[in-house]
């Protein structure tokens, strides 16, 4: 009993092995680690994507703040770009006080963001309570400015001489940017 196979037959059966054999070989050859590969770098870009979201989410938040914060501070931001003319302060200023004289001092100022000026005031009151209210109309004047103590008064008759120091800040961009021109 001799079993006969066509020749066809034997060659394609032969094919077929080595097919499966050739699949196997290439699954476990190159499927498998390109597999592991693909989900370490899906995994990888998940972790990139939360990430990403994150970033966004916190970019969007920090605008938000940004955009509410210059809201409010509009007139704030406002008052830094205005520039000071002593002269403006004085007819501005100068109803509250006999006498009001503003120069700027010549001390080599260290601070960049503002100018310091000297202001010397002589009112006749009996109390400082002109005073405190000139301060009142300052912090609600179109500058930002800083009065630095100790406040000086002194009292002459019926006159009361005040002294003091004020910070007038300013936009000073230009400055800024050539320090981080030099930084770099």
């Amino acid at each position: 009993m001799k079993i006969s196979f066509p020749r066809h037959i034997l060659y394609l059966t032969i094919f077929t092995i080595l097919m499966i054999v050739f699949s196997i070989w290439f699954a476990t050859a190159k499927l498998i680690p390109m597999g592991k590969e693909y989900r370490k770098d899906r995994i990888s870009l998940k972790k990139e994507r939360i990430d990403l979201k994150r970033h966004k989410d916190f970019h969007k938040t920090t605008l938000e703040t940004l955009n509410r914060t210059k809201t409010k501070n509009r007139l704030i931001i406002e008052a830094f770009e205005n520039k000071f003319d002593p002269n403006n302060f004085k007819r501005r200023f100068g109803k509250y006080f006999i006498e009001l004289a503003i120069h700027k001092t010549n001390k080599p100022n260290s601070h960049e963001w503002y100018d310091v000026y000297e202001v010397n005031t002589t009112s006749k009151i009996t109390s400082p309570k002109s005073f405190y209210d000139f301060l009142d109309a300052l912090n609600k004047s179109e500058w930002i400015v800083g009065v630095t103590f100790p406040i000086d008064f002194s009292r002459e008759g019926e006159l009361i001489h005040s002294s003091f120091k004020m910070q007038v800040y300013k936009k000073t961009k230009e400055k800024v940017i050539e320090k981080t021109k030099e930084e770099k």
